[in-house]
């Protein structure tokens, strides 16, 4: 099993020649970028995909591993649900080793509150034939054995499901690749290629790639890259920290999570935990300039950020990381081929009394490894999927705000027809780039 997480130390596994020509280049290799890449090839399409690091490196070998229809935004909703059915055909590809469990997903209140936001959010899962279902402190009690915790009731998706992200991923880039998919690791694009406007290309490090059309899905490093090529978008990055437990009992096959602590079953008998609510922020130039956008989630989540006055050497978002560069320059894409940065141990230390607490039975549990990624997140917490009108060929992919590996599979099958012109076949103004200059009001998806 491929050590979690992915980092540079892993060597790289997809190392082709760079062709001097392709229909379509995908940059980033996480779970949105390795998914598109998968159903282009599949629509006969050639396509390239560049990666700066390694495939799923970053924030797609780092997620909890939850593939969650549950308290999903309404404009994400029908895709999850599209998601899960093709997670379920990857399953059958694939086999067991993709770690694709239907266990459920259950969410638990600790406030009447929180179970009134629960019920709302009822409504719509039900007008989606979700098998969604609310749960008394009885159920909860019986579900999760030895349960000591004031949970209140808690909300309950039984056909959602999990998988392991850092064997996952570079499984379907595997099956990207043998749809003919191109994947290069180690090769960042430093910046578009074009003629009146219009892409003809991109420049990576190891040389120039001629197409004419480019899919962003860099992640935390989107909006650096597009800023460079004059598109701005107000993205930010969010650190979140996570953990794998030494082997325990099973208490809940599923997935759980409450204000403090989330945690899920894994295939070697442990529990991946984390924070279930907070997470850490650096400060950097973006954070400035996009402050007033994200007024209306700040609103909200304010308390469950911690601050930090500067973000580490060479991150996106860092304050001495380059804005402009040419193409013949080594870019910051190479300067840090892969985010590792250090968790916040004081944060998972909170997660083990938590868990310990709620669980008598099992304990304060012993971390057998812990980690962080770098989360590329929008002000309303839902991403961009859209082409760029100002500049023809472009079309963006990003800021999935933590949501990206369980929604992956279905948002690459509707990246690629909006590539490939085909008709949509969800509703994607959602997701639309012109919401944070049309004077829409920023409405944050629910924070469940």
């Amino acid at each position: 099993m491929t050590q979690f997480p992915i980092s540079e130390a892993n060597k790289p596994r997809f190392t082709s020649a760079l062709p001097a020509a392709c229909d379509v280049v995908v940059l980033g290799g996480g779970v949105i970028g390795v998914m598109t890449a998968w159903h282009l090839a599949e629509r006969g399409l050639k396509v390239v995909l560049c990666e700066k690091g390694r495939i799923a490196g970053e924030q797609s070998s780092r997620n909890w591993g939850w593939i969650r229809q549950q308290g999903r935004d309404l404009g994400e909703l029908p895709i999850m649900v599209e998601s899960l059915r093709i997670w379920k055909a990857l399953a059958q590809e694939f086999g067991a080793g993709l770690g694709f469990r239907q266990e459920g997903v259950m969410y638990l209140a600790r406030t009447e509150a929180e179970m009134q936001g629960f019920a709302d959010w009822l409504v719509h899962a039900k007008a989606h034939g979700l098998d969604t279902v609310m749960q008394t402190p009885g159920q909860v009690q019986a579900a999760i054995k030895g349960a000591d915790a004031p949970w209140v009731g808690g909300l309950l998706t039984p056909s959602d499901a999990r998988a392991e992200p850092w064997v996952a991923v570079p499984m379907l880039a595997e099956g990207a690749v043998a749809r003919g998919a191109v994947l290069v690791e180690d090769c960042a694009v430093r910046r578009l290629d074009r003629a009146g406007g219009r892409i003809t290309g991109v420049y990576t490090e190891k040389g120039r790639i001629v197409c004419d059309q480019v899919v962003v899905a860099g992640g935390a490093w989107s909006s650096l890259f597009l800023r460079a090529e004059g598109v701005k978008i107000p993205q930010l990055a969010v650190l979140a920290s996570v953990a794998a437990t030494e082997p325990m009992p099973e208490v809940f096959a599923g997935n759980a999570a409450d204000d403090r602590f989330a945690f899920r079953r894994r295939l070697d008998g442990g529990y991946t935990i984390a924070p279930g609510a907070t997470h850490d922020f650096f400060i950097g130039p973006d954070a400035f300039r996009h402050m007033l956008t994200y007024v209306p989630v700040l609103k909200k989540d304010f308390r469950s950020t911690r601050f930090h006055s500067a973000a580490p050497k060479d991150y996106p978002d860092a304050w001495g990381t380059k804005r402009r560069w040419d193409a013949d320059q080594v870019s910051p894409f190479e300067r840090l081929r892969v985010l590792n940065p250090a968790p916040n141990m004081q944060a998972l230390s909170d997660v083990q009394d938590d868990f310990g607490k709620a669980l008598p039975d099992l304990g304060r549990p012993k971390l057998k490894a812990a980690w962080a990624g770098m989360i590329d997140t929008m002000p309303d917490v839902v991403p961009v999927i859209d082409r760029v009108a100002a500049v023809p060929g472009l079309v963006i992919a990003t800021g999935m705000s933590g949501h990206g590996f369980g929604i992956g599979p279905g948002m690459g099958r509707v990246v690629a027809d909006l590539v490939a012109g085909n008709p949509e076949a969800h509703d994607l103004s959602r997701f639309r780039l012109s919401r944070f200059t049309d004077g829409s009001k920023i409405a944050p998806g629910p924070s469940l």
